[in-house]
């Protein structure tokens, strides 16, 4: 028994350390402008990149994870993941940032699908089993909280690359603590991987972010949108098709015929792009809108992440009352709620009541994810928890890089529209995004100074007001998806059912 709940404690610090990774960045955003000259679009991709290495190479570490040990994966990972953190802390240009971030998300695609199949195999009764990933799926929302505090905390005393260095000593906590106290697990009659599928996997992943991202950023004109758009769906419909006549495919394509297996999938991608959406809104809005240091703006979020640990370790006990769709539906609803009053931030803040909407959406997102996460493991045997970890994982990653590619984008193409230049200052920096305003400002007497920064912030403010009111009328479709996709998935799915089910 206390062998189950250490290796928990391991995979859930693993997991803790890749998501407070998606979010550590975001309060750093404003530094690399200054420091390394980073363009808007290198910005995007800085943030990105990370999340689509990781959305890429999941499913092929789910799958090896299965065949070689998900303990020896992770242990893999752990190493390659301090190695890759300690580059990118010392990367000198805004490209070989940019590299090393997809070094990392490499490292990390091989430790996602690792702790949760891990969980899965460890926890064999269900409601132990729901528990554990509530737990784990509430780390997980805590790392986006504790993400901005330690970067906060970092940046107030070091340079930019201190909040990748953090990553080192404890990566090598996962190390130690995983020799010691994982078991390990593997499917015994996992066949070869196929190579040919993990080709087809990974360029259909890419180059379809590729296209949505260009598409958004630069619009539908350009040659190598459709390219890349063509290319990414051909591939991944040749790997579907691939995957049906494998005796051992990466993906076993019939789970999606399961509406408690896509339904899930489905939220959890777009309940995760709306997460990162308010993070990477949250961290502009403190530090360039409100004036707070970078201290400052972790801990202003840290409630709505914490709220989101809160609310995973209570959906085990609400799906009794509420059922399985009742609870995710709960959960969007109450995300889509907190979104509807970040459409009215403004130049001056109620901090104590967007604590309370920051909490109500955390909590809600914390809700969604523990019970997807197991309705997706529930739908495999513990054979292929890799596997289906991985395609989960796949969507989280996916879902994070598109919220802030695509709403990212929303934000900085709505803010340069609206923003209204005073007469005689330049303005190309500038309408790049508020970080360029204020870089531009810094160079420009301080009465041209205070008239840039007050007209970015207003269009700043109203690029957030039609982000947010994006988001909450997404979050609200899905809601409503959720609780007819998921509609008779039963409460408790007993390993005897899962086992005929497979049969």
């Amino acid at each position: 028994m206390t062998k189950k709940w250490s290796s928990l404690a391991i995979a859930c610090v693993a997991t803790l350390l890749l998501s407070l990774d998606l979010t550590v960045l975001h309060l750093a955003l404003p530094r690399l402008v200054a420091d390394l000259g980073a363009s808007s679009t290198q910005l995007l991709w800085i943030g990105d990149i990370y999340g689509f290495a990781l959305a890429g190479l999941l499913i092929t570490m789910g799958n090896l994870g299965d065949r070689i040990g998900r303990k020896r994966l992770l242990l893999i990972g752990a190493v390659a993941f301090g190695a890759a953190s300690a580059v990118t802390a010392y990367a000198p240009t805004p490209e070989l940032l940019i590299a090393a971030r997809a070094l990392l998300g490499v490292a990390g695609a091989t430790i996602m699908p690792s702790t949760l199949s891990i969980i899965r195999n460890v926890f064999t009764d269900p409601g132990e089993r729901t528990a554990a990933i509530g737990i784990w799926s509430g780390m997980s929302a805590a790392g986006f909280a504790v993400g901005p505090v330690v970067g906060g905390l970092l940046l107030d005393h070091f340079w930019w690359g201190s909040v990748f260095l953090i990553n080192v000593p404890i990566m090598a906590i996962v190390l130690v603590g995983g020799i010691l106290v994982l078991p390990e697990s593997r499917n015994p009659d996992a066949g070869r991987i196929d190579l040919p599928s993990v080709a087809l996997s990974f360029t259909g992943i890419i180059a379809v972010i590729y296209a949505i991202k260009e598409a958004a950023h630069d619009g539908l004109g350009h040659a190598d949108v459709a390219v890349a758009a063509v290319l990414g769906i051909a591939c991944l419909v040749v790997f579907g098709l691939r995957q049906t006549r494998l005796a051992e495919p990466l993906i076993d394509v019939r789970l999606f015929r399961r509406r408690a297996f896509s339904a899930s999938i489905g939220t959890n991608l777009l309940a995760i792009f709306t997460m990162m959406a308010m993070s990477l809104i949250f961290a502009w809005y403190f530090q360039l809108v409100l004036g707070w240091s970078p201290l400052q703006a972790g801990l202003a979020g840290l409630p709505g992440g914490l709220s989101g640990a809160v609310g995973g370790i209570l959906a085990a006990k609400l799906i009794n009352p509420l059922g399985r769709n009742g609870v995710v539906a709960l959960g969007l609803a109450l995300n889509a709620a907190a979104f509807l009053y970040y459409s009215t931030l403004g130049l001056d803040l109620n901090y104590l009541t967007m604590v309370g909407a920051m909490m109500i959406g955390g909590m809600g997102i914390g809700l969604a994810f523990t019970v997807n996460n197991d309705n997706v493991l529930a739908t495999v045997p513990a054979q292929r928890a890799g596997a289906a970890a991985a395609v989960s994982e796949t969507s989280f990653e996916l879902g994070g890089a598109l919220g802030i590619a695509i709403l990212g984008t929303l934000l900085n193409s709505t803010y340069s529209s609206a923003l209204q230049l005073p007469a005689g200052i330049p303005g190309e920096a500038a309408r790049e995004s508020i970080a360029g305003a204020l870089n531009t400002a810094e160079s420009l007497p301080p009465e041209q100074a205070g008239q840039l920064m007050g007209a970015a912030r207003l269009a700043f403010v109203e690029a957030v007001h039609v982000t947010s009111l994006t988001t909450a009328a997404m979050l609200a479709v899905v809601a409503v998806l959720a609780l007819v996709g998921l509609r008779g998935v039963p409460k408790v799915i007993p390993e005897e059912v899962l086992a005929r089910a497979h049969s």
